[in-house]
């Protein structure tokens, strides 16, 4: 199997699936023009690629359902990375090898272009048909990033600079809950039940939790180049990472466990195939 061509092929698709789903330029271009330029063209769709991936792995076809959930969730990622980049977040002039949306565009445009993403992603999941489906799809993706999920995540990071705090609680909910959710919505579409569900997103969780440390670890020993974003800015803000608390090895320690913890989640759960799994790996064994 080869992952690269996979991931690059369903990649494309979701870009075109995005691109469909993004209004052309309504009354305000300006806006619009910054939710394209942070919503297109760039990243490696992750989120939406587990969701269609774990779908597909209950043998259940494809739907439009499904399609719409991947791509709200990545709506959903790209709100949340604009927002990041903030000056009052982040500060960070760099996202996804360019220049960040504020930097881009400037601070305001990029407030409301990251409103107005996570505004689309939910109008999209709202139309979804069947209508049980929608409701449990807004319900997985508001959980998951709202104070239960990214926004508390972020408050913690923030709240944390300086070096105190718990740190699987800031990557349990800044990361993990979205790619809970992004397992637990193709689960949903796929018409799993509710227990089975939710095993399969404390899976996502865990990879999400695993996806944080190394990215810890790589934003510590990685160039800005190879990163596509500003490398060792967490270590400059005195956050709370995971090599701080772990150090390196410890750290890819505790990744390879919480990602062992996922397969088995998704194994018992019945949604464990060769991709699932191939896809679950690389998010960990990564070097960018």
């Amino acid at each position: 199997m080869d992952l690269d061509l996979l991931l690059a092929e369903e990649a494309s698709a979701v870009e075109t699936a995005l691109d469909l789903r993004v209004p052309p330029r309504p009354v305000s271009g300006r806006l619009v023009d910054a939710m394209r330029y942070s919503l297109l063209g760039g990243g490696k769709r992750l989120r939406p690629v587990l969701c269609l991936w774990i779908h597909d792995a209950t043998g259940s076809v494809r739907t439009e359902a499904v399609v719409d959930a991947a791509c709200a969730l990545e709506m959903l990622h790209s709100y949340s990375l604009i927002h990041d980049d903030l000056p009052a977040m982040d500060d960070d002039d760099l996202r996804r090898g360019k220049p960040s949306c504020h930097r881009q565009f400037d601070e305001a445009t990029a407030i409301l272009a990251g409103d107005a993403l996570q505004t689309e992603a939910f109008g999209l999941l709202a139309r979804v048909q069947p209508s049980e489906v929608a409701v449990r799809l807004v319900g997985l993706l508001s959980r998951a990033a709202g104070v239960e999920g990214m926004a508390a995540g972020q408050q913690l990071d923030l709240d944390a600079t300086g070096g105190e705090g718990n740190l699987l609680d800031i990557h349990r909910l800044k990361t993990g809950r979205l790619l809970g959710a992004a397992a637990a919505m193709g689960a949903a579409c796929a018409g799993l039940d509710d227990e089975r569900i939710e095993a399969v997103r404390r899976g996502g969780e865990d990879v999400g939790v695993a996806f944080q440390m190394v990215d810890d670890v790589l934003d510590a020993t990685v160039d800005s180049a190879q990163l596509g974003k500003s490398a060792g800015k967490d270590a400059a803000q005195g956050k709370v990472t995971a090599v701080q608390s772990l150090g390196i090895d410890g750290a890819w320690r505790d990744a390879r466990a919480h990602l062992a913890r996922a397969l088995e989640s998704w194994s018992r759960a019945g949604v464990l195939d060769d991709r699932v799994r191939a896809l679950a790996t690389r998010l960990v064994e990564r070097s960018r």
